[in-house]
């Protein structure tokens, strides 16, 4: 069992880090924080920017987290956070395959969080080094609870942003 969540943890949080080093970096072919800005701006995101690195540290940070065993409970709440926002946002109309730019990339990476939450992160991991035992129904529900709430402050911000831009505010105000 140890090694079946060292290899989930592994993978997904290794996975979501590298979406987000395309957003702040540039790296794996990613459009760094300019080109992650102006498409978060093309979705109503005001400030842009600060919705950029938001989602990069969350994708970045949280996959780390996740990868490593470490604040797991932190890290798959991050990860779920910013896949329920990204659905919402993006990948919902589109329906369910990601082929068609629908959220079942999305949907896999919630499940996989919550799951690394539920059950923890495993023997091998720096919580499981620590001594630290963060995993059963209160941390996987906290994570998922946390990471709810993220996404549905961001998405209210979103929602405030776009309102003040149609009163003739600029993005820099919004």
């Amino acid at each position: 069992m140890a090694i079946g969540m060292l290899l989930l943890r592994t993978v997904l949080g290794l996975t979501m880090a590298a979406h987000g080093a395309q957003k702040l970096f540039g790296w794996f072919g990613g459009h760094r924080l300019e080109g992650t800005a102006g498409f978060l701006g093309s979705l109503g995101f005001r400030p842009a920017r600060l919705h950029a690195v938001l989602v990069g540290v969350a994708e970045f940070g949280g996959g780390l987290l996740l990868a490593l065993g470490l604040l797991t409970p932190l890290g798959a709440a991050a990860v779920i956070g910013v896949m329920v926002a990204a659905i919402a946002v993006v990948h919902w109309p589109k329906g369910f395959f990601n082929t068609n730019g629908g959220f079942e990339f999305n949907l896999a990476m919630i499940a996989g969080a919550a799951a690394v939450a539920f059950a923890g992160p495993g023997e091998y991991s720096f919580d499981g080094a620590l001594g630290w035992q963060l995993a059963g129904a209160d941390w996987g529900l906290g994570s998922l609870a946390a990471g709810a709430l993220a996404a549905g402050v961001v998405l209210a911000w979103r929602a405030r942003g776009r309102r003040h831009a149609g009163e003739g505010l600029t993005s820099s105000q919004a």
